[in-house]
C-alpha cells in the first residue's frame, strides 16, 4: 500500500537503494555460481535443495543468480545442506582478523606502570 504525503504526493514505502559496487556484484554472481556448481555436484535439483533448504524454487534462483537481495539465512542454509557451515563461521573470525589485531596491537600502551600504594590515613 502507497502512503501519500500531502505536499509531495506519493511516497515510496521501501527504502531507495543505492547501486552496488561492480566488485560486490560480481562477488554475488560468482558465489551463485558456486553454489549452483556445488549444487550439480552433489546431484541435487534446485527443486531439491528448496525443500532441504525449507524455502521456495524462486528462492533458489534468485540465490544461484546472485540476488543481492538474499537473505543470509538462505545461504546459512544452503551452506549447512552442503557440509559447509563452519566456513559462513569462519568468515571473520575475529582471531584471523589481521587489521583489526594490528590496529588494536598500535593502541596497546608502550609501558604498564605499577601502581603506586596510596595510604589511608584516617
Amino acid at each position: 500500500m502507497e502512503t501519500v504525503n500531502r505536499d509531495k504526493g506519493p511516497v515510496e514505502s521501501h527504502k531507495d537503494e543505492r547501486p552496488l559496487p561492480v566488485t560486490v556484484q560480481r562477488t554475488l554472481k560468482k558465489l551463485g555460481s558456486d553454489i549452483n556448481r556445488g549444487r550439480r555436484r552433489r546431484g541435487l535439483t534446485q527443486q531439491a535443495l528448496a525443500e532441504r533448504v525449507g524455502a521456495g524454487l524462486s528462492t533458489i534462483k534468485r540465490l544461484e543468480a546472485g540476488d543481492p537481495r538474499m537473505q543470509l539465512h538462505v545461504l546459512a542454509r544452503v551452506l549447512q545442506v552442503f557440509g559447509e557451515l563452519d566456513r559462513l563461521s569462519d568468515l571473520l573470525d575475529s582471531a584471523q582478523d589481521d587489521v583489526g589485531l594490528a590496529l588494536m596491537d598500535e593502541q596497546l600502551p608502550r609501558r604498564i606502570r605499577t601502581r603506586k600504594k596510596t595510604t589511608h590515613a584516617f
